[in-house]
């Protein structure tokens, strides 16, 4: 047996990508910092405050890690959520240079590092400390909705069947990791907490066109109120700051198409 040499085909070489710079940076975090036990001298109720951390990060970090470094090894009383820190559970989702963002999906590199970067909570819901909001009301609009399957008769015996035609229909809306990044960008709901906001429709849309649900038009009935999908000026702040890329305001236009024509 003759053994075979290849040689390599003739020609340019391929151009090698360039090296990714790794090289740490100095990064400036401005952090609004609310601190409920810290009264005034004369028993002043607590106030908001900016302070600013310096930090250590490579370009390719991400916020939280940033974040983490300053709870870590500057100061412990910083508080935040997080969890997963892979952009699946929504926990950190907080005001990154004025704009809705998951510190676990934000880089440095992506940010303007010239200048403090400015972090603080998302709006429309009551601070509780630092960066951590009360997101009681948020969740109670997502549960009046019904974001369950509703079905009459028994259970079946075997999985309920659905054609991809009818899956397509609410796709894009089962993406939902309630962040609550939508509906605390939306001007509508930063001056009226009644309003159930997008990510609470976001999720009734999910189930409305599901063709195994038989709840649509209860859903639809509570979406009709006074603070349901007619509260929406099409802003489309919500969309621009979805994690998940779900297209939130076609969603709700949706919503509104289907109470007009009471068609699913």
């Amino acid at each position: 047996m003759t053994a075979v040499i290849e040689e390599a085909a003739s020609g340019p070489a391929p151009a090698q990508k360039p090296a990714r710079d790794h090289t740490p940076i100095v990064i400036t975090l401005r952090i609004r910092r609310f601190l409920p036990d810290l009264v005034g001298p004369n028993g002043e109720p607590p106030v908001p405050f900016w302070q600013d951390f310096q930090v250590e990060a490579d370009p390719t970090e991400r916020i939280l890690t940033a974040m983490l470094k300053v709870k870590g090894e500057q100061d412990g009383s910083l508080t935040f959520r997080r969890s997963c820190a892979h952009g699946i559970c929504g926990s950190d989702a907080m005001r990154i240079n004025g704009r809705n963002r998951l510190a676990c999906k934000t880089l440095v590199k992506d940010l303007d590092v010239t200048k403090p970067i400015t972090i603080e909570a998302i709006k429309g819901l009551e601070v509780e400390k630092d960066l951590v909001v009360d997101m009681d009301p948020f969740f109670q609009s997502f549960k009046d909705v019904m974001p369950f399957l509703i079905t009459s008769g028994n259970e079946p015996t075997r999985e309920r069947l659905q054609s991809p035609e009818d899956r397509e229909r609410f796709d894009d809306t089962t993406k939902c990791i309630l962040c609550a990044c939508c509906t605390t960008s939306c001007p509508v709901f930063w001056t009226d907490g009644q309003y159930f906001g997008p990510a609470a429709i976001v999720n009734a849309h999910r189930f409305i066109f599901d063709s195994r649900d038989e709840g649509a038009e209860q859903r639809l009935e509570i979406l009709n109120e006074k603070e349901g999908v007619w509260r929406c000026r099409t802003t489309f702040n919500c969309t621009d700051a979805c994690p998940r890329g779900i297209e939130v305001t076609k969603a709700i236009q949706e919503v509104k198409r289907a109470l007009i024509f009471r068609r699913v």
